[in-house]
């Protein structure tokens, strides 16, 4: 069962159906009874005006031998008195049930002297609230029941209508009206329904099999398109988009920018691996060699040249180390910092350094912080000529150091080329000087994991001008920008 229902296909089609089939079966029922109510009314007010007819009767003092509605073929009539007594009833009734009297053959008439005695009691014995001599009763009740009438047996609504004689007294007059009509009225329409509603929701169900396999096709060829991807690990290919701008649509325009993300993350990897390799092979080439000549030539050894290399290959790893951790999302820690403490503490021992900052707090990392400030004038002592100016400022709702130095600069089209990876401009190239060229790239990294942002511009002295931007510590970060 559950891999039968198991697609969205199959349950949509299942859902459509039940609740049409609920809607459906409520709808009938309420149907089927208001019909079956008004029909039952309507026999219902038939019987009330055959009932009135022969109250009418015997209100004006018709004998009840001579009462018309009794010769009635399709309306049985039953006249009893206070006592319950069946006085009259029609010719051809055989047998009754529903009225309170199942008696079909009348009682003998009473002697006129008889009817005096009975009358007088009635008389002595009718109180304020009973009817005049003449008057019928307002309204009518009303019961169900059976009537067999020349052999033939069938429902009757019967109406029961009270009415005070001249010389009877207060007689009750049922009279029926046959429920024939509202049988086969409601049985037509139940067998229409039993016949309809599993037809309809045959319809129903193809139509929304039909209708959703429809709308889940290109869903499909997404699924299939995706598994293709997965099996050739060819991240340039992209998932079919449909021609809409319905949910299908932007699911497939959704999944081709994931793809197209996903594909310029595993370039970048692959990029940062081998120009990693690269970096890295040449100081330990450079090791390898210089520890080869010093086993061959113990007083040829270079030792200041090895350390040197050393230390650069220790400096690269953690550069690299460093990358990868921002690579997979790590978050600074939420301390308080002072940015301008920060700043002297950097600047101190470096020649040149001036530094011009006012007390202003950020959170963060004060490892990470550091690392930035001490990047970002690593590459200002490689250009600066004699000058280099930190300033840390308060400017609305975020925190700005600068980084500037009176060198040549930095050209409009590299401001941003340089804050990629392993990248270093003509007057870089050096790896002795330049460095692995990823200095800035980590300064932009770790600006960007603390909400904030870090551009190059040009100073005012015409060097460059790096500019580091943080909220304040307690303010909202909001989203980190590039």
């Amino acid at each position: 069962m559950s891999r039968l229902f198991g697609s969205v296909r199959s349950r949509a089609t299942l859902g459509a159906t039940l609740v049409v089939a609920v809607a459906l079966v409520a709808a009938g029922t309420a149907l089927l009874l208001s019909l079956r109510a008004n029909l039952t009314g309507e026999a219902g007010t038939r019987a009330e005006r055959s009932a009135q007819a022969v109250a009418s009767e015997l209100a004006a003092r018709t004998p009840l031998d001579k009462l018309s509605g009794l010769d009635a073929e399709d309306t049985p009539v039953q006249i009893v008195d206070e006592e319950g007594v069946l006085l009259a009833a029609s010719e051809d009734l055989e047998r009754i049930s529903g009225t309170g009297t199942s008696e079909v053959t009348p009682a003998p008439a009473p002697s006129d002297e008889d009817d005096r005695d009975d009358l007088d009691d009635r008389d002595d014995d009718r109180d304020d609230d009973s009817l005049d001599p003449g008057e019928i009763a307002p309204g009518a009740s009303y019961t169900n029941g059976t009537a067999t009438i020349d052999g033939d047996t069938e429902d009757y609504r019967f109406a029961a209508v009270e009415v005070e004689t001249p010389d009877r007294g207060r007689l009750t007059v049922h009279a029926g009206a046959p429920l024939a009509a509202e049988h086969s009225a409601v049985g037509t329409a139940l067998t229409a329904m039993l016949i309809g509603f599993p037809l309809l929701l045959g319809v129903v169900a193809a139509v929304t099999w039909l209708v959703t396999g429809r709308a889940l096709r290109p869903v499909e060829g997404i699924r299939r398109e995706m598994a293709a991807i997965t099996a050739s690990e060819d991240l340039r290919r992209r998932v079919p988009e449909p021609a809409t701008h319905d949910e299908v649509a932007r699911l497939a325009r959704t999944t081709n920018a994931t793809l197209a993300a996903l594909e310029a993350s595993v370039e970048r990897q692959r990029a940062f691996v081998a120009d990693a390799s690269h970096e890295l092979r040449s100081p330990i080439a450079s090791l390898r060699t210089q520890l080869e000549v010093a086993a061959a030539h113990p007083e040829l050894l270079d030792l200041d040249g090895a350390v040197e290399d050393t230390v650069r290959l220790q400096n690269l790893a953690a550069d690299l180390l460093l990358l990868a951790r921002l690579d997979t999302g790590e978050r600074p820690a939420g301390t308080r910092v002072d940015l301008a403490a920060l700043a002297r503490e950097a600047a101190a021992g470096r020649e040149g350094v001036t530094v011009e900052a006012e007390p202003v707090e950020v959170s963060g990392s004060r490892g990470q912080l550091s690392r930035v400030l001490g990047n970002l004038l690593d590459n200002a002592e490689r250009h600066a000529r004699e000058r280099i100016t930190v300033t840390v400022r308060r400017e609305g709702g975020a925190a700005v150091v600068g980084v500037a130095d009176d060198g040549e600069g930095v050209a409009e089209a590299d401001r941003e080329r340089i804050f990629e990876r392993f990248v270093r401009l003509d007057a870089a190239r050096s790896r002795d000087d330049g460095g692995a060229g990823l200095g800035l790239a980590i300064a932009r990294d770790v600006a960007v994991r603390h909400g904030g942002t870090l551009t190059a511009g040009a100073a005012p002295a015409g060097g460059a001008l790096f500019e580091l931007r943080l909220p304040l510590a307690g303010a909202d970060r909001g989203t980190p920008r590039a």
